[in-house]
């Protein structure tokens, strides 16, 4: 049955508001306040995207959407109403609001943690699911307590950005199951998952999901969670199938140099080892910038200061990893990147302050 906690807390259906809300830290009210409002049978929501196929703006979210969303994660994995869930995303955001609702929906329990780096610390139950994001997981498996909760946890969603290859190894080394997920508030959450192993990620879309793909070979999606109209994306995929793909990086990020297309995402996962071996723990992304002989060339932006022995050092190990016309022509020091409110590196911003 569902039951909405948060330490001394609760809310279900027949549960009495609560007294003393104005008690509740921010992310609490939040989600005590959407499950009100949902289980009085409130009929639309109002989100903010993240911009993943636009400029970012409010959204209307319809009962039949969230629904809809809810219903094919759990036909995809079997859930019922024994499930334990953990909400350790913030509720103001689609990917927190969405396991109150799959809770709601699935009527089943789940317990609210407040979101933070590990929010498995101090915890002892067992969830059979949960959602974090690549940060929460690095975190979650640096300590040794909260990597046990986590190993027993059958079925751990990640979202938000794609993930490090060290924390992708690491989650094959203990073992844990884990997804990784491709959505956008657009299509209300995820909308295909991919299992985390030692092969690439294929994405399997969602029971009643149907993708293609235009022109430029960007996804294209249509699904009941979506209100059935079709949604086109700026991800450019390649299919695998009629209902799976592969993922090959935002078309808005493609640097076209002297004619060859380069892919910034897929080749910072092939240099991710180098730079967390020279620049262990620092952010970084690869960009296109104007060229007047190129049109565009590639360049890498580093998050603090640049030493010249490791700048060295970097170089030589590029030329080594990528091939003669992938390695970045230029590398960029930058004491402080600009990051979006869901954490992501906004690399347009970062990029024109240099």
């Amino acid at each position: 049955m569902f039951q909405l906690r948060y330490q001394s807390y609760s809310l279900s259906k027949s549960l009495p508001l609560l007294e003393d809300w104005d008690l509740l830290p921010d992310f609490a009210q939040e989600a005590f306040a959407f499950c009100r409002d949902w289980l009085a049978g409130r009929e639309t929501f109002t989100q903010q995207t993240s911009g993943s196929t636009g400029t970012p703006k409010l959204q209307i979210l319809t009962r039949a959407q969230l629904e809809a969303s809810a219903l094919a994660t759990g036909a995809f994995f079997g859930s019922d109403t024994s499930w334990q869930l953990l909400c350790c995303l913030n509720p103001g955001y689609i990917a927190g609001k969405m396991m109150l609702v799959r809770a709601m929906v699935w009527d089943c329990p789940i317990t609210l943690v407040e979101p933070s780096a590990n929010p498995l610390l101090g915890l002892e139950e067992k969830y059979d699911l949960l959602a974090l994001v690549p940060l929460q997981v690095q975190a979650c498996l640096a300590d040794e307590k909260s990597r046990k909760l986590l190993q027993a946890i059958p079925q751990v969603l990640i979202g938000g950005a794609a993930l490090p290859p060290k924390i992708h190894q690491e989650l094959l080394q203990f073992g844990i199951q884990a997804w990784q997920s491709f959505g956008m508030t657009e299509t209300v959450s995820h909308i295909a998952l991919a299992p985390i192993g030692a092969g690439e990620l294929v994405y399997q879309a969602l029971p009643g999901v149907d993708i293609g793909t235009n022109k430029q070979d960007c996804l294209w999606i249509q699904s009941p969670m979506s209100g059935s109209a079709k949604i086109q994306t700026k991800d450019r995929v390649e299919l695998r199938s009629k209902n799976s793909f592969a993922w090959l990086g935002r078309a808005d990020f493609v640097v076209n140099s002297g004619g060859i297309k380069l892919f910034p995402e897929q080749l910072e996962q092939r240099i991710a080892p180098l730079l967390d071996e020279i620049y262990a723990g620092r952010a970084y992304f690869l960009f296109g910038e104007k060229d007047p002989r190129l049109g565009e060339r590639l360049v890498l932006y580093v998050e603090g200061t640049g030493e010249e022995k490791k700048r060295l050092a970097l170089e030589a190990g590029l030329e080594q990893i990528l091939g003669k016309y992938e390695v970045p022509k230029k590398i960029y020091f930058k004491a402080a990147f600009a990051y979006t409110p869901t954490g992501k590196i906004n690399r347009h911003i970062t990029a024109a302050s240099s």
